[in-house]
């Protein structure tokens, strides 16, 4: 079992070393046995965590929305060239027969997609002289650093019900998958990084 290949953190665009952590078990469920160990993160490795995307915010919030989507249509790119190994993955992680980890894969870029369109979907309203000479617009802006648990049933279709549409907005995030099948989201946020999403943004 110690000899079990280590799943670390993605913090600051790369992959942590997890040091001293405490390590769960991610088994392949075809066979019960061990493939891989995950480090369970630290106070210090969720502190790291948000001290990045802290970092990483105003420089990322300020972008342009078109800026934004364009990373989104080049990770959209990335998962539709990796659809195969990210269906794989879950099906060697979480158990799902292989066209049912390609259907969840297809149902997450869904959502890419639609994220795509945010120069057009962040667009605001102004409404002149709304009475007695006052006038009324809406402004859009990022919250900040945002953060997502996810399930192990779904290990990229749920992060991808969340993770795009934070990003595209102007938000940092920072993801826990499920100890259970976490290579999927550690995948993904190489892919992220791919298609150009600064460092610290994802983690």
């Amino acid at each position: 079992m110690s000899d079990a290949p280590v799943i670390g953190h993605y913090i600051d665009g790369q992959v942590q070393d997890s040091g001293n952590e405490r390590f769960s078990n991610v088994f392949n469920p075809a066979t019960g046995a061990v493939q891989a160990r995950v480090g369970l993160a630290s106070q210090k490795t969720v502190d790291d965590a948000v001290a990045s995307a802290l970092k990483a915010f105003p420089a990322w919030s300020e972008q342009s929305s078109l800026r934004r989507s364009r990373v989104m249509f080049k990770f959209k790119e990335l998962l539709d060239r990796h659809h195969n190994e990210l269906a794989e993955i879950i099906s060697r992680e979480h158990g799902k027969v292989f066209s049912d980890a390609k259907g969840e894969v297809t149902r997450g870029i869904e959502i890419v997609e639609y994220a795509c369109g945010a120069p057009n979907l962040l667009k605001t309203d102004f409404s002149d002289n709304i009475g007695g000479g006052i006038d009324n617009w809406n402004l859009r802006q990022p919250l900040g650093v945002c953060a997502g648990v996810t399930p192990f049933n779904f290990p990229v279709m749920v992060p991808l019900w969340m993770i795009p549409l934070a990003l595209v907005t102007g938000n940092c995030f920072i993801l826990k998958p499920s100890e259970r099948d976490p290579s999927a989201s550690l995948l993904m946020a190489k892919l992220l990084t791919e298609a150009g999403l600064p460092d610290g943004v994802f983690n």
